[in-house]
């Protein structure tokens, strides 16, 4: 053991310590119309999504970027969230799970680029699009160059841009590409995209300025003229988010992304890589919708149709819009997205796909620069094919899928390819919704390839001997043809492999089928070993990058690093169940998350060995329920008294005085609101009118006595005619509850579900009010007062808690145990606490993804928020489709105290709530990662 610390040590694996970015040494970003290229070297920018903000445990942010490190994917796209950072004007925060430095080192020490997208609109699904609430209060309209709104940006950008310019690539950092606004295509300002951009060069910004482009708008305006950016890219939807019907397929075209300057390469600045939920379907189906046979059509397709170089897939991990995160109009709690890594940090068949693109994709350099060429023609019209090849060496590189792309029949034919090595006739099968990428006359290592009609993997060369993986999908048959000077010694190690020798050409024939291997030598060249397998045997296999050269590893779920030191291959790695690990590294013994594996010499030259899987693991139940109920309006501290007569917002509202919550620094959650008057004894109707967005409910009390409930009201967009009665709901007064002269009181508790986005630069969409609209009872005249969140949470922040009195007294935090009574056999009307506690005892090196789940109960009549340890950790809705809350290492501990803040307004019975596993990994991430 203390040989293998030692080893540990050697290749800093165990406090390592990592350098600031501004100690490391600055490269020369630049691009042309192929790609970008750092210090002159083409670089293909395959990327993709990840938003901190909806990982509230910064110890887990290294467990995601591993993970989209090792599907082959070389960097990763980040939203900068302004509302997640200010909670008030002048007001920011970039501490604890706000600490985005601490994110920019991690992809500088796992070597990722990074597209910094900070906005100021960034859209994301959040609540106000990125916004923070309180700029709904400030005049001028958002998104353009007003000067209200430009003060208000340049706040934020003065604190955000410093930060992205000290991680710049250019100075020994991540960020390659500065991503200006975001989808900004309608009611377009050029003075505004102009101005945002002089601000990020004159706040030390000088990697090339990027903009993704979408919704139909022109999308040449920033190409040229006023505002125009570098490298403009689009935004790419093809199968919209019909996540209710799978089967659908390319609703909004073809995805093949448009060149939009001669003199930049082509990106793909947001391409789906999932769907968000907009018909309640589940984001199981939104998966199924953007699967594996999607991405090959799709994404392949893109890549020969459009030559594109830049890359970022939107979501790679779309994770938790926990607390008040979400925007009202299209998610709720869960942001998995159907994802390619699930919300709890899954591994799925689309994380396979990605990685079997994204290996060709960073692999093979030639594709960093190519032009289209003539394909080569099928014997069969029923087959598409495309081709494009690199100028400088020739590569070829070809598109096979079906001519009707929509079908899912199996076509068997043939190819006339004029390959760079000479013509060929090339038998080709596209069997279902498949796509695939062919590659001819290119140097595989120390080998040629002339062609084959099986799919590179990935290669590499070790101890002078190359290893390539080849793969196609169970049953296709599959040809590769090498050239070499004279006969090789052709020797089949596993699986059934057909070779012949004529001319200059060994051909191998084979059915794809497991893994067959292949031992090459002679013939003028290296030694090779060729690796034929299937889509599934394929997955298997990891690439890593080492300071001794790239290794290959199969068998583990997955390979999170790897370094060589010595006659030592050290790796961390993750196991769902024992099985066999391969190497292929210049090393002769392994070392696996600190642990020795026994293992042997195998024909191929790997070393192998077996690992162990996770231990079983046993949860607690959720049982000795605690309750507390919170009557309407309790409590006389907090209160703000609502007399404004004037609002910012262009919808203005039905009675006066303004009761919209954003008026009185009330922005995210449950507001409650407290009126009074003098009774004349003859009323007869409460009525109101609240805006809380798609979901939002608002409950009416009346001297106490509940009045009933109704749905919160939208109000319309920018588009007429005005919804003059949004939200409305009539309450009948009951005959004997007032008494003339006497003073009475309504109470009314609005949810508000967040803020609107504002994808139409429009203020009526961002500056739609949150809260009471109008209120009426008869002719009487209410004084009012309002109360909503205290924010005084600086760990949790702002979005955590709204106004219910348990949330500003505290209920939702663990270690209050005073007054807390067993809970009743019925939940009453109103606001209700439950609260129980439980232990974690998991081992330290297993990851264990838990969630609270709540049992079917279809009728419901209330909606929960589920409050673990103090953090929001989402909201039980009736109509939503949302049962199991994700609830991340860091937010848990050993103790754990879980409570739920319940709204019923009628009624009844809390669903069963309990605690899953939704994964068990025996892990190569340290215990500190998954908690810290």
């Amino acid at each position: 053991m203390r040989i293998v610390m030692a080893v540990l040590m050697l290749v800093g694996l165990i406090a390592a310590p990592v350098a600031a970015a501004g100690q490391a040494r600055g490269h020369t970003v630049a691009y042309d119309n192929y790609s970008l290229t750092v210090d002159g070297r083409r670089v293909v920018l395959w990327s993709g999504e990840f938003h901190y903000f909806r990982l509230p445990s910064p110890g887990l942010w290294r467990d995601v970027l591993e993970k989209i490190r090792a599907a082959g994917f070389n960097g990763v796209s980040l939203y900068f969230h302004w509302g997640y950072h200010s909670p008030a004007p002048g007001v920011y925060d970039f501490t604890g799970i706000r600490d985005v430095e601490r994110l920019l080192r991690l992809t500088e020490e796992l070597g990722l680029y990074v597209v910094a997208r900070p906005g100021p609109y960034i859209n994301a699904e959040t609540t106000g699009g990125g916004f923070p609430a309180w700029l709904k209060t400030v005049d001028g309209r958002a998104r353009s160059s007003d000067p209200g709104y430009t003060a208000a940006y340049r706040e934020w950008l003065s604190r955000i841009n410093p930060i992205l310019a000290r991680h710049q690539v250019t100075r020994g950092g991540s960020v390659i590409a500065y991503n200006v606004e975001n989808e900004y295509a309608v009611n377009v300002d050029p003075l505004y995209m102009q101005q945002l951009q002089e601000n990020a060069r004159a706040d030390g910004i000088d990697v090339p300025i990027v903009h993704n482009n979408c919704c139909g708008g022109n999308l040449a305006n920033w190409s040229s003229g006023q505002g125009a950016v570098q490298i403009p890219g689009v935004d790419d939807y093809p199968q919209a988010f019909n996540c209710q019907d799978p089967g659908t397929w390319g609703t909004w075209g073809d995805g093949v992304t448009r060149r939009l300057r001669d003199d930049a390469p082509v990106y793909a600045a947001e391409y789906q890589a999932g769907a968000i939920d907009l018909n309640n379907a589940g984001y199981e189906k939104c998966r199924e919708l953007t699967g594996p046979d999607y991405m090959k059509v799709y994404y392949k397709s893109n890549i020969i149709a459009s030559g594109a170089t830049m890359y970022g897939y939107y979501m790679l991990h779309g994770g938790t819009s926990w607390g008040w995160l979400p925007q009202p109009n299209d998610v709720y709690t869960s942001y998995d997205y159907g994802a390619a890594i699930t919300e709890s940090r899954g591994l799925t068949a689309k994380y396979d796909e990605f990685k079997r693109q994204g290996y060709l994709m960073t692999t093979i350099k030639p594709l960093a620069k190519t032009d289209t060429i003539a394909p080569p023609a099928p014997a069969d019209p029923a087959v598409f094919t495309q081709a494009r090849a690199n100028p400088d060496t020739a590569t070829q590189f070809v598109l096979v899928r079906h001519a009707d792309r929509r079908t899912s029949a199996d076509v068997s034919t043939t190819l006339d390819w004029s390959t760079p090595d000479g013509s060929y006739t090339v038998p080709v099968r596209v069997n279902g919704r498949d796509a695939k990428i062919l590659v001819a006359g290119y140097d595989l290592g120390g080998q040629r390839l002339v062609w084959s009609n099986s799919e590179i993997l990935t290669h590499v060369t070790v101890r002078g001997r190359d290893v390539a993986v080849l793969y196609g999908r169970d049953g296709e048959q599959g040809s590769t043809v090498l050239r070499y000077s004279s006969a090789p010694d052709v020797r089949v190690l596993e699986g059934t492999v057909r070779s012949s020798f004529g001319g200059k050409d060994l051909r191998l024939d084979y059915t794809h089928s497991g893994l067959a291997r292949v031992l090459v030598s002679g013939g003028g060249r290296p030694p090779m070993l060729l690796m034929l397998g299937t889509d599934q045997t394929a997955a298997q296999f990891w690439r890593m990058d080492t300071a001794a050269g790239p290794v290959l590893v199969r068998g583990p779920s997955l390979v999170r690093s790897a370094a060589v030191a010595g006659d030592w291959l050290v790796l961390r790695a993750d196991m769902d169940q024992a099985g066999e690990i391969e190497t292929f590294a210049p090393a002769g013994r392994v070392v696996v998350d600190g642990r020795l594996v026994t293992t042997r010499r195998t024909p191929s030259g790997s070393l192998s060995g077996r690992l162990s899987g996770p231990r079983p693991v046993t949860l607690p139940a959720l049982s000795s329920w605690q309750y507390r109920a919170e009557p309407p309006a309790f409590g006389d501290s907090g209160w703000t008294v609502a007399d404004k007569t004037t609002t910012a917002s262009p919808i203005k509202p039905k009675t006066l005085p303004v009761l919209y919550a954003d008026e009185y620094g009330y922005h995210y959650g449950n507001v409650w609101y407290r009126g009074t008057f003098t009774a004349s004894g003859d009323e007869k109707t409460v009525s109101v009118n609240a805006i809380t967005g798609r979901r939002g409910n608002y409950l009416v009390w009346l001297n106490g006595r509940y009045l009933g409930s109704a749905a919160g009201g939208t109000q319309a967009d920018s588009e007429p005619p005005v919804n003059q009665d949004p939200g409305r709901g009539d309450f009948a007064i009951p005959p004997d509850l007032l008494a003339t002269g006497s003073t009475a009181t309504l109470s009314v508790l609005v949810t508000n579900m967040g803020h609107n986005d504002d994808w139409t630069a429009d203020d009526t969409r961002f500056k739609q009010p949150r809260g009471l609209f109008g209120v009426t009872v008869d002719d009487a005249k209410i004084s009012w007062q309002i109360r909503g969140a205290n924010d005084n949470d600086a760990e949790r922040g702002p979005l955590n808690t709204g106004g219910l009195y348990g949330e500003r007294a505290g209920w939702h935090l663990p270690d209050r145990h005073s007054r807390w009574q067993p809970a009743p056999a019925t939940m009453p009307t109103g606001v209700s606490w439950y609260r129980t506690t439980f232990r974690l005892d998991l081992p330290a090196d297993q990851d264990v993804p838990i969630a609270v789940r709540f049992g079917d109960q279809p009728d419901r009549k209330y909606r929960a928020f589920v409050f673990v340890n103090g953090w929001n950790m989402g909201q039980y809705m009736p109509d939503a489709p949302q049962r199991d809350f994700v609830l991340p290492a860091g937010v848990l501990g050993r103790s754990n105290t879980l409570v739920l803040a319940v709204i019923a307004t009628e009624p009844g019975a809390l669903a069963p709530a309990g605690l899953v596993a939704l994964g068990n990994h025996w892990t190569g991430a340290a215990a500190v990662d998954q908690r810290g």
